[in-house]
């Protein structure tokens, strides 16, 4: 399992931003991929996670502003953000969603900063 998230970045409260998350590995096909954050100070959250058959889930708190989609062909899911607010600010990973395992591998996130 290799994951490279990207396409972070520094941005005002309202702009918008697009993730990329390349997998490497045979899961990513037969995995719910989910989009998790780590703010300052806060634990990891998951914000959005979509199954293999496309169907999606947001914590409330980014539900209407941000959509998670994943093109299986390239391994990638993405995370398209709108209306960003200060606080959004976290580090973006992505990874599985498999109830009831704690993941031990995250790879590298990547920083998202939204200034009021």
């Amino acid at each position: 399992v290799q994951l490279q998230a990207s396409g972070g970045g520094l941005v005002q409260a309202g702009g918008s931003l697009r993730l990329s998350c390349a997998a490497s590995g045979d899961f990513f096909r037969v995995s719910v991929m989910g989009w998790y954050r780590r703010a300052p100070g806060k634990q990891r959250e998951l914000v959005a996670s979509i199954t293999i058959d496309e169907r999606t889930n947001y914590a409330d708190s980014v539900k209407g502003r941000f959509t998670i989609s994943r093109d299986n062909a390239k391994k990638t899911v993405y995370l398209e953000m709108n209306n960003l607010k200060p606080e959004d600010t976290a580090v973006y990973y992505c990874n599985r969603v498999r109830m009831g395992v704690q993941e031990t591998y995250w790879g590298q996130g990547t920083q998202v900063t939204v200034s009021s």
